[in-house]
């Protein structure tokens, strides 16, 4: 299986670990950055992540940042991207089964390697079980996002990188 997974400088060092981890199983791995600790902006990370998923390049995608909040929203920015911040495996479950998300989202700072690990695990097992209700509520899922000008551009948060190199954000 492909696996898209980008992170924030925060959590490079989980992220890492967890691409290896993947790879170790068998997976590919699409890693999108970052690929340090300087500091950056999480917004890139997971709309690049979440491209891949939608352009059917990767099957699923992995995004982590400290509280997973950020990068789970900007995951779901991407049209077709369904994001789900987890931080247990029944939720990871429930997740796939019911909303077939396709990229998982964890804080790299909550929740712990071990149960990182077992999250993911259980995310890439668990099957989609369709049924015509859940389609009907994925549909519309899907239909909120039409942003195309996003799609693909690597210099959609240009001018918020402009900033962030002038010092305009305050550090954590």
């Amino acid at each position: 299986m492909k696996i898209s997974i980008g992170c924030d400088h925060i959590v490079t060092e989980i992220k890492d670990y967890i691409a290896s981890y993947l790879e170790k199983k068998g997976h590919e791995v699409i890693d999108h950055g970052t690929y340090d600790k300087q500091r950056t902006h999480y917004p890139i990370f997971g709309k690049r992540a979440g491209e891949k998923v939608a352009s059917g390049e990767a099957d699923l995608g992995v995004v982590l940042c400290g509280t997973g909040v950020g990068v789970t929203v900007s995951a779901n920015k991407v049209k077709g991207v369904r994001a789900a911040l987890v931080g247990d495996m029944e939720a990871a479950r429930y997740a796939k089964e019911n909303l077939n998300a396709n990229v998982i989202a964890v804080g790299g700072r909550i929740v712990g390697i071990g149960l990182i690990e077992n999250i993911i695990d259980v995310f890439l097992e668990t099957e989609y079980k369709p049924s015509k209700e859940k389609e009907e509520i994925i549909k519309k899922i899907d239909a909120l996002v039409t942003n195309e000008e996003q799609m693909n551009n690597d210099h959609y948060f240009d001018e918020f990188l402009e900033k962030w190199d002038r010092g305009e954000y305050p550090k954590q």
